[in-house]
Formats: C-alpha cells, sequence, structure tokens
C-alpha cells in the first residue's frame, strides 16, 4: 500500500510531459507562421515577377 502511495505522490514525470506539451505546441505555432510567411512571400515574388515582363 505504501508504494503505491509513493507512485500516486510522484510528479517527476509530470513535468516532462508538460515541457513536451510545449514544445509541441511552440512547434505547432511556428509550422504555421512559416507555412503563412513562405505563402504570402511566394504571393509577392510572383506578382513581382509579373510586373517585370
Amino acid at each position: 500500500m505504501r508504494i503505491l502511495i509513493n507512485l500516486l505522490r510522484d510528479e517527476s514525470g509530470a513535468t516532462a510531459i508538460e515541457y513536451g506539451l510545449i514544445a509541441a505546441l511552440i512547434s505547432v505555432a511556428a509550422i504555421t507562421a512559416f507555412s503563412t510567411v513562405g505563402t504570402k512571400l511566394s504571393a509577392m515574388m510572383l506578382n513581382t515577377a509579373n510586373n517585370l515582363k
């Protein structure tokens, strides 16, 4: 019974999970931002190329 109580009180794995969730959230935000910037940059380059013709 004492081992079960010690396992329930142990929070050392919780920190690793929290850091993992934070890293995943940052990754999703970065991918979304880079995708948006890439699309807008591509459109701007295409517009510039068409204006040079």
